[in-house]
């Protein structure tokens, strides 16, 4: 491999990803895409611990030595120190750790099962990287704030002030996300925009008003996620669940929703809610379908789609809730289709988060690429990046939020989102991306 020759030097980069899948899966993708000169080795986005205490053994053996590699870039589930303790041709590099998570402050059921382990790890392969790269500051300043607290766990022999030798290297470049035209999925009201000013969100805001007219969605997409077509106002439309995916209550039954128009005071649309996490107990699914059956027991009209990945333990509350919420669910699980995801997003009115841990959050800012009004805890990664009339501090806040736009969903569609998307585009950061992955060849190599 002789590497891409530019103005800057020889750029060869050695991508190693220990857990390919997810975020971690988009940036090596988006990297080796984008950039020339890259090569990718990876494991796949399984058995998570395992990954994080064995990856650095299998890599060792993996990546061929050669001569042109001038950067190693991997991600934080890898031991880098074991690496390039293993592998002392890859410690000459210039070695770039990105982090999307750290495990000083990951959220555990109970504090006796945090493994000190993982943690210990990624402080070790701080200390071995040329550069430390976080997603966001909160993640950044968590983690660099934590170290002498985590440490503090060991029983004696504590080193001191390692945050003092890692906070300079430290920088933070949020995640690339590549945000893909969904024009063609958006319904009318996400496309026109007339900004004018309105108090009936609960404080004074700027919001959009729109055309009256019925979302524009091809018939295959209405029947996918259950968007109204484009049918005279008088006739009812059927959206079918189909009976792989209907509950026990909803089996081979037809929700029937109002034609009227999105903005027919009388008879609106019901207000499709979307939850586009991974399915697991760090992204609280307990508070959101709590929030959820409290809707549905008050009788007030909504749709919900809930998507994400699942992995090898999924939370039960999620086949109680599938049950339980019956006809009110639009579309339930992963979408491997990246069009079918975003129609769903396009669709949809609100997309809400209850995590307990969140370094930066892609699909929330993909739902508001799509035009989706976001509601987000007042807490972790979201004050950075969302405006406070959209993060809430309690559940009950979030609930008497979504009770007002399950009565009003016009007050949802006529917003205009405050929350700025482009900054954490891959058009605003690839030259970030670019001069952190590009260097001169050193003269020891």
């Amino acid at each position: 491999m002789t590497g891409d020759r530019t103005a800057a030097g020889i750029m060869s980069v050695l991508l190693i990803e220990a857990f390919y899948g997810g975020s971690h899966k988009q940036l090596m993708d988006l990297l080796k895409g984008e950039l020339e000169g890259c090569v990718l080795y990876s494991l796949p986005a399984k058995k998570w611990h395992w990954r994080a205490r064995t990856a650095a053994l299998h890599f060792m053996q993996a990546v061929p030595p050669s001569d042109s590699y001038r950067v190693l870039f991997t991600s934080a589930v890898l031991n880098l120190a074991e690496l390039v303790a293993l592998r002392p041709d890859l410690g000459k590099l210039r070695k770039v750790l990105y982090f999307h998570e750290n495990q000083l402050v990951y959220p555990v059921r109970k504090n006796q099962d945090r493994d000190f382990q993982y943690g210990y790890n990624q402080i070790l392969s701080c200390l071995v990287a040329d550069i430390v790269v976080f997603n966001s500051a909160f993640n950044m300043e968590s983690f660099l704030t934590s170290i002498s607290k985590f440490l503090k766990l060991m029983p004696d022999h504590r080193p001191k002030n390692l945050h003092q030798l890692i906070r300079p290297k430290c920088r933070v470049i949020h995640f690339p996300i590549r945000f893909p035209d969904v024009s063609r999925f958006l319904p009318e009201h996400k496309k026109t925009p007339q900004k004018i000013t309105m108090d009936r969100l609960g404080h004074h805001t700027d919001v959009d008003v729109t055309s009256l007219q019925n979302p524009k969605i091809s018939p295959a997409i209405c029947d996918q996620i259950g968007e109204p077509k484009a049918q005279p106002r008088k006739e009812s439309i059927g959206i079918t669940i189909s009976p792989s995916e209907s509950s026990p209550e909803d089996d081979g039954q037809v929700i029937s929703e109002p034609s009227s128009s999105d903005f027919n005071t009388e008879s609106p649309r019901p207000l499709h809610i979307v939850w586009p996490h991974r399915w697991e107990h760090d992204k609280d699914p307990e508070t959101f379908f709590k929030i959820m059956m409290k809707l549905k027991d008050q009788g007030l009209p909504f749709r919900l789609s809930v998507l994400g990945e699942t992995f090898t333990d999924v939370p039960e509350i999620f086949s109680q809730a599938r049950i339980s919420l019956g006809s009110a669910v639009l579309h339930w699980g992963f979408l491997p289709s990246k069009d079918e995801y975003f129609q769903v997003l396009c669709a949809a009115d609100v997309v809400i988060s209850t995590a307990k841990h969140e370094f930066f959050g892609v699909a929330m800012l993909e739902a508001v690429h799509c035009g989706c009004y976001p509601l987000c805890p007042k807490a972790l990664v979201y004050p950075e990046i969302f405006p406070a009339e959209y993060l809430y501090s309690t559940p009950e806040q979030l609930w008497k939020k979504l009770q007002n736009f399950c009565k009003r969903p016009g007050i949802v569609r006529r917003h205009r989102s405050q929350a700025e998307t482009s900054p954490y585009s891959w058009a605003s950061l690839n030259g970030e991306f670019r001069s952190l992955l590009t260097t001169e060849p050193r003269e020891d190599l």
